[in-house]
């Protein structure tokens, strides 16, 4: 099990993150998104410049391939999260170059096998979201037994509305869901948008920690193994 923390947009609390030991920073370049990175002054040099070592994860929704390739290799990035309507050709494009994650926006009464299918051999891993009227996420959960009773071939990131209250929710979960790799937080953590409130993400990888029993080490050279 890792955690992922979205929509960050400040080097002093990436190195944060970096110290609690989250796996994956999300960062978002869609510039729609109220925490679209650039908008911060975060740029590639600061990362450069602190050495960071957590896995740098850019968030994109319908942008143009070469965009997202230039943006990849200017920010070092370890992986593509495509949030929009990217095709599977589109998706198999960005996947010869970085590890992505195609995201999904999930219903309440959505066939996910059905969905997910066309993308099963083009990407690396799967996002699931709460279905919402814009891209990005909307602070709401969706329900999570959609996934338990579908065929996931891929391994996943859960996202959607989680907050510090669902740690044990997550760990009922967990017992019966093998495909989950990821937690992904983000709105819930927050003090307003793209400034996290870094106590409740201490507080809620902790308590991860202690109730699934893991060691929640950092995945860093977990990518360069795929």
């Amino acid at each position: 099990m890792r955690l992922k923390v979205c929509g960050m947009t400040g080097i002093a609390q990436l190195k944060e993150l970096e110290t609690i030991g989250v796996d994956f920073a999300g960062l978002i370049f869609y510039p729609q998104s109220p925490r679209y990175a650039m908008k911060f002054g975060l740029t590639p040099e600061l990362l450069k410049q602190e050495k960071l070592r957590i896995n740098r994860v850019g968030v994109f929704v319908n942008e143009e391939q070469d965009t997202v390739l230039r943006i990849v290799d200017k920010w070092k990035l370890d992986m593509v999260q495509l949030h929009g309507d990217e095709s599977p050709s589109y998706c198999e494009h960005i996947s010869h170059h970085v590890n992505t994650i195609k995201a999904f926006r999930i219903g309440n009464n959505e066939n996910v096998p059905y969905k997910t299918f066309p993308f099963n051999e083009v990407v690396d891993f799967y996002l699931f979201d709460t279905l919402g009227k814009q891209y990005g996420g909307t602070g709401e959960q969706f329900k999570w037994d959609l996934l338990c009773h579908a065929p996931v071939p891929k391994p996943y990131f859960l996202s959607g509305g989680i907050g510090p209250e669902d740690v044990d929710r997550l760990s009922q979960f967990c017992e019966n869901e093998k495909k989950l790799f990821a937690i992904d937080v983000n709105s819930k953590f927050e003090q307003s948008p793209g400034v996290k409130d870094m106590n409740k993400v201490k507080d809620f990888f902790n308590a991860i920690k202690i109730t699934f029993n893991l060691n929640f080490k950092c995945f860093y050279n977990f990518l360069q193994l795929h």
